[in-house]
């Protein structure tokens, strides 16, 4: 999962699978992630500059965005580096939020 947009880099938030533990980019936040469903929420708060993951309802992850004005998100497999021959995500019940201005 990624929230792209970002003042320098491409992205704000990238939410990763390697080897089977969950990872904001390449630093793991939990382990044993595969074969099993998990909640996956996360709050990116434009205003204060910060991005905070939460994983069954715990927080796992909480730092600085990337700046930026303009953002969106998106979900899936990608192939990167060290990619598997099969891989498999699904998503249900997706919800998006705004704050009222």
């Amino acid at each position: 999962m990624q929230v792209f947009g970002a003042s320098e880099h491409a992205s704000t938030l990238m939410v990763r699978v390697y080897g089977g533990n969950l990872a904001i980019y390449r630093s793991k936040v939990l382990p044993d992630i595969y074969d099993r469903w998990f909640r996956l929420n996360v709050i990116h708060n434009v205003d204060d500059g910060e991005v905070k993951v939460y994983v069954d309802r715990s927080l796992v992850y909480k730092g600085p965005d990337h700046g930026g004005k303009s953002h969106y998100f998106k979900f899936g497999v990608y192939a990167q580096n060290d990619d598997s021959r099969l891989m498999e995500s699904r998503w249900k019940g997706i919800k998006i939020l705004r704050k009222k201005s």
